[in-house]
């Protein structure tokens, strides 16, 4: 009885080690030039179920995520920021919805590039 209660015990101690994988890091390029951008792009993917944390950089236009792969996707996470204006390498933004952006966050212009190297 008591090898029994022991094996028991085991088990239930196991069980939640072995569930479905919860959490995921993972990363891809986001266009865009500026903090605004950031800023955007940022609160796109955290308003994505599923995603825990996101962090953008101007420098490298990467984007790290902590996601819970049972409740989101990339290509989710992708969609949303596409529908705020900015495109990804496997979904684009509209032009009618990048036309919106602020001046200064028209990543595809290249005087708004340079005048963003230069600050």
């Amino acid at each position: 009885m008591k090898k029994l209660i022991i094996v028991f015990g085991i088990l239930l101690i196991s069980i939640p080690s072995s569930g479905q994988k919860r959490s995921a890091k993972i990363e891809f390029e986001v266009a865009g030039v500026c903090e605004m951008c950031k800023q955007r792009i940022e609160k796109a993917a955290l308003e994505t179920k599923g995603v825990k944390s996101a962090n953008w950089s101007v420098e490298t236009h990467k984007l790290i995520l902590i996601i819970d792969e049972r409740k989101t996707n990339p290509i989710e996470i992708k969609k949303n920021i596409a529908a705020v204006g900015h495109s990804s390498r496997e979904v684009e933004t509209t032009e009618d919805i990048y036309d919106k952006l602020d001046e200064c966050c028209k990543y595809n212009d290249e005087k708004v590039i340079e005048n963003h190297k230069k600050e």
